[in-house]
Order: C-alpha cells, then sequence, then structure tokens
C-alpha cells in the first residue's frame, strides 16, 4: 500500500507554481491599467479632461447631453468586437469557462488587448457595469498566452488561464480567498494540487502587490452587531427574496438576449441600441451609472433613505439588463452587489434580529451566489470586502437559501445559460471520480499468457478452449512481456509460425499502482480494450490483464450508493 496516495505526484507542479507567480504579477499589473483606462474615459466622456484620477459619472455637468454618452460608447465597442475579435463581447466569466471546457483554454492575443479597452469604454461612457468581468477575461488571457508560449498542455492552461483570472479579480478587489473560491467554484471543474497550488499562488503575489498598484485595506469596511437567534427567521425571509430576484434577473438578461437576436440589425449595432437604455436612465438616477463601488458603499452603511435606494436599484436592475443584452463588454460583479444591497436596504425595516446594516450585506452575498452558483464565492467575497465578523453566520444562511432557492428553480445559472443556448452543456456538481477512488491491482484479473515461442496453430487452440475469448492476449518470454497478440494474427497466421513474430506493433503496459481513472486514459491513448499489467517497467513480470469490463465494475459501488435505498436499522 506504500505506493498509494491521497494526491497525485506533478513534478511540474513547481514550474506551474513558478509562472503562476509571473501571471500574479501580471494580473495585477492588467487591473490597475484597467481602473486607470475606466477612470481616463470617465474624465473624457464626462467631464472633457484627460486625467487617471477616478471620478463618478454622477457628477456631471452636461445635462441632457450626457445621455448621448452611453450611445457613443456602445457604438465605439460594436465595431471593436466586429472588426478585432467578437469574444469581447458579454461579461467575461461564461466566455472563460467556454474557452476552458471547449476550447482548450486558448485564448488570443485580442482578446487580452481588446478586452479591457473596450470595458474602459463602456464603464467609462456610463455602462452600469464593474471591472470584475473585464479583468477576469483579461487575465485569464494573460495566463492562457504565457502558456501557449511555453508549451503547456491544455490541462496547464487551463490552471494558468484561471490563476490569471482569479490573480485579476484579487488585485480588484482585495479578496484572495474568495477568488480562490471562485475557481473551485466556476472555473477548474476539478480540486486538485496540481490546479489549486497555482491558483493560490497567483492570488497570493496579486494580493501582495495590490497596495502598490491600486490601494490597500478593505474596500467596504463596516461593523456589524451580533445577531439575535431571531435572525434566522429574518435570514430565511432574506434568502428567499434573494433568491426570487436573482432568479428574475437571470430570466430577465436571456429574454432580452433573445429579444435582440430578434432584430433586423446586425449585433454590431445592438451595445448602442442598449446604450440608450442607460443613457435615458442615467438621466433619472445618474448614481447607476458606471461602477458605483461609492454607492455600494452608501448602501452598506444605511446612508440612502429606503425610497432612494428602492428608485436606484429598479433603475440599476433594468440599465444592467439591457446593455448586457445587447452583448456590450462589461462585468456582473459590481452590479449584483449593488442590487442585492439594495434590495437589503429596502427590506431591513422589517427584518428583525441584526442591526440595519446586516441585511444589505446578506442579500448582496445572496443575490451573488445564487446569480452566480457560487455560493462559497459570494458568503467569503462579502465577508472579504467588509470584515464584518459578526456577519459570518447570517451571511452563510442567507445565502444557503437563495442558492438552494435557485438549485431546485433553475436549470442554469447566468453564468451557463449562454453556453447552454450555443448547445455545449456544463454540469457543475463534480466529486471524487469512482475510477479514482480503486486501483489497477484492486481490477485486475488472472492472465491467461502465450509464451513467445508458442506456434500459433496451439495458440489459438489454448484460446478457443478457455472460457472466454479475447481480441488481444499477452505475450511472454519467461514471464516477462515482450507484447501483445491480436487473436485475429493468429487465425491468419502460419500455425507453425511462433507467437513472438506476430506481436502488434505498439502495444503499451499498466503498473498496479496506477488509478483506474489513469488506466482508463492509456486504454484511450492506446484504443485498445484490453491492456497487460507488470509487475515493474524493468523487469516488467506479467501479474494480471486489465479490461474495459473491469474498470465498469469499478463503478458498481457508486452506483449502489447512488441508488440503493437501505432499510432501517432494526426492520
Amino acid at each position: 500500500m506504500k505506493h498509494k496516495r491521497d494526491y497525485t505526484a506533478d513534478r511540474r507542479l513547481p514550474l506551474l507554481c513558478a509562472l503562476a507567480a509571473a501571471i500574479g504579477l501580471l494580473s495585477a499589473g492588467a487591473a490597475w491599467m484597467l481602473l486607470k483606462l475606466i477612470a481616463l474615459f470617465t474624465n473624457l466622456f464626462y467631464f472633457q479632461r484627460l486625467s487617471v484620477q477616478a471620478s463618478s459619472p454622477a457628477a456631471h455637468t452636461l445635462g441632457w447631453i450626457a445621455a448621448l454618452l452611453p450611445v457613443i460608447g456602445g457604438l465605439i465597442v460594436g465595431l471593436m468586437a466586429r472588426y478585432g475579435s467578437d469574444k469581447i463581447r458579454g461579461h467575461g466569466i461564461p466566455e472563460a469557462i467556454e474557452a476552458i471546457l471547449f476550447g482548450k483554454s486558448r485564448m488570443s492575443p485580442k482578446v487580452a488587448l481588446l478586452k479591457p479597452l473596450s470595458s474602459g469604454i463602456v464603464i467609462g461612457s456610463g455602462g452600469p457595469f464593474g471591472a470584475e468581468g473585464p479583468i477576469i477575461m483579461t487575465g485569464g488571457s494573460l495566463g492562457s498566452l504565457l502558456a501557449q508560449w511555453m508549451h503547456l498542455t491544455a490541462a496547464e492552461r487551463k490552471t494558468l488561464l484561471v490563476a490569471g483570472a482569479c490573480a485579476g479579480m484579487t488585485a480588484i478587489f482585495g479578496t484572495p480567498l474568495a477568488a480562490l473560491l471562485l475557481a473551485v467554484e466556476l472555473l477548474l471543474f476539478e480540486l486538485r494540487p496540481r490546479s489549486l497550488l497555482p491558483v493560490a499562488v497567483a492570488c497570493t503575489i496579486a494580493g501582495f502587490v495590490r497596495p502598490w498598484l491600486i490601494e490597500g485595506g478593505v474596500l467596504f469596511p463596516m461593523d456589524v452587531a451580533p445577531v439575535a437567534p431571531v435572525a434566522l427567521l429574518s435570514c430565511l425571509a432574506a434568502g428567499l427574496a434573494s433568491g426570487v430576484l436573482a432568479a428574475v434577473l437571470t430570466l430577465a438578461l436571456y429574454r432580452i438576449e433573445d429579444g435582440f437576436h430578434r432584430l433586423p440589425l446586425h449585433w454590431t449595432w445592438w451595445p448602442a441600441l442598449g446604450g440608450i437604455a442607460v443613457g435615458l436612465g442615467g438621466l433619472w438616477q445618474p448614481r447607476a451609472l458606471g461602477v458605483g463601488y461609492d454607492v455600494i458603499a452608501d448602501l452598506l452603511n444605511q446612508h440612502m433613505l429606503v425610497s432612494a435606494a428602492l428608485a436606484l436599484l429598479l433603475v440599476k436592475a433594468v440599465i444592467w439588463l439591457l446593455a448586457l443584452g445587447s452583448g456590450t463588454s462589461g462585468g456582473v460583479l459590481a452590479p449584483l452587489l449593488m442590487m442585492g444591497a439594495g434590495l437589503g436596504l429596502v427590506l431591513s425595516p422589517w427584518l428583525p434580529g441584526g442591526s440595519p446594516g446586516l441585511w444589505p450585506l446578506a442579500c448582496m452575498a445572496a443575490v451573488l451566489g445564487s446569480v452566480l452558483g457560487a455560493p462559497l464565492t459570494a458568503i467569503v467575497f462579502a465577508f472579504g470586502l467588509t470584515h464584518a465578523g459578526n456577519a459570518l453566520l447570517p451571511l452563510i444562511a442567507t445565502t444557503s437559501v437563495a442558492y438552494g432557492l435557485n438549485v431546485l428553480w433553475m436549470k442554469r445559472s447566468i453564468m451557463t445559460e449562454k453556453i447552454a443556448r450555443r448547445g455545449l452543456h456544463v454540469h457543475r456538481e463534480y466529486g471524487v471520480d469512482p475510477l479514482e477512488r480503486v486501483h489497477v491491482d484492486d481490477l485486475m484479473s488472472t492472465p491467461q499468457a502465450l509464451e513467445a515461442v508458442l506456434p500459433a496453430g496451439a495458440a489459438l487452440a489454448l484460446c478457443r478452449r478457455a472460457e472466454r475469448v479475447h481480441r488481444y492476449y499477452p505475450v511472454t518470454a519467461h514471464g516477462r512481456l515482450v507484447g501483445m497478440v491480436a487473436l485475429s494474427r493468429l487465425q491468419s497466421a502460419n500455425p507453425a509460425e511462433g507467437c513472438g513474430t506476430l506481436l502488434e506493433p505498439e502495444s503499451g503496459y499498466l503498473l498496479p499502482h496506477l488509478s483506474a481513472r489513469a488506466a482508463a486514459g492509456a486504454m484511450a491513448r492506446q484504443g485498445v480494450a484490453r491492456m497487460p499489467v507488470v509487475a515493474g517497467p524493468e523487469r516488467r513480470r506479467l501479474v494480471g490483464m486489465l479490461s474495459l469490463s473491469d474498470l465498469v465494475r469499478a463503478s458498481a459501488t457508486h452506483a449502489e450508493e447512488e441508488s440503493v435505498r437501505e432499510k432501517l436499522l432494526g426492520n
């Protein structure tokens, strides 16, 4: 049993971690650049000045002319997508998932360049988006490009793509643990040291570099008083309300997207149409424009009237849905944070058991977690943004209720619906593969070997007398495996010819300590349904045979655990 490990030993892991550290630096720099681009275009569009100092579109004095700016921004980005790369359309995370699962984690240099530029233009012209979606796509592109340049495997490209994406999120929000959980829940589709550790390294590097490039500290610091037991009922109510809002937003977004697809216009012009809604909404609620981090802080700290929060919530939801449905470039996390916090502020007068500031925070996490289908990310993200320790239990309860409601109610999340509409299904549940729980020596059968000097006629008669006839048989010389012979070769060969001269040109072997999953991969690469097992690669002493039917047996226990209902003890 000494040869069996808890985790797969990967000697390339140090190399991946070193590359991930470089990706962490690059993604932090890309996050800084994106924020500066947003500030630059905000100042150009709304204040007609050349500056990279952060400013809010709500402070403009342009009057009704400001309604035209999102239209101009949408028109520019539509043309960039048509003549540059259409991969810059959308909010970034579904595109990253699609590249990981169906594109072998390959991204182009155009995306790395055009995604932050297009997002800076859209958000700077008033688009109601956050910077996290674009930086996830941009950081992921940097990781993918480095992996392609280093000639890494598709699995290693995925690791560096996700490392870049999550490092960018860390640099924007200063929440490395939430970024790491985002990788686990949304992007990696596995939980292995070979992928988790490089992502952790990238997020750590980005977190340490962030104070030098952007700013340190907590983004939305707040204090929350300890909760009373009655808060559990409030968490249930807030979770249900947040789950309903999340479902409505998801359904509305794709209904709007369907509406744009029915328009007799090329998709190049759709972002400009979405910009009309953004401009008109901005005239009514200027604070709904742009990233809106200042608005989120006001909502969390109860610095806004309930009536004002309700109006802002409605306008933000409408213009965000119309703009995102039009296919423009922008993120979803910051808008969801604002809408969730607005819902919590509206509900807080009727929710007992906690301080008023608790419910905007709880609903913010619940809406985010249920829309993304990533509850752990949302819980830790909300805590990381505020460091409100007393809110952790209500965050877990509220987010769990909202997430559970959407799991039962919705077939897909906002992250996977777009991919599904392209005919690609994403199954987001994963656990330990039954084939990883057993090894070759647990499943292999006793081999029926043919000696290399045995004539083909005698070997064929021996095979036919056996209880079961196989397509391939191992051939040995003094107990050492020399290859495999096909039954068809025995049938067509000269009966006097030795089996050792009829071997298949390429025949591999398995080792007893390999997992059944690794054995299945080896059989798939060889294109065979049966492979020999040897005690070691040096002596190659034949000890067993493994077939596809043996691998099927490995799943029998798992199938029984999932389907067989057992009687209660004592019945």
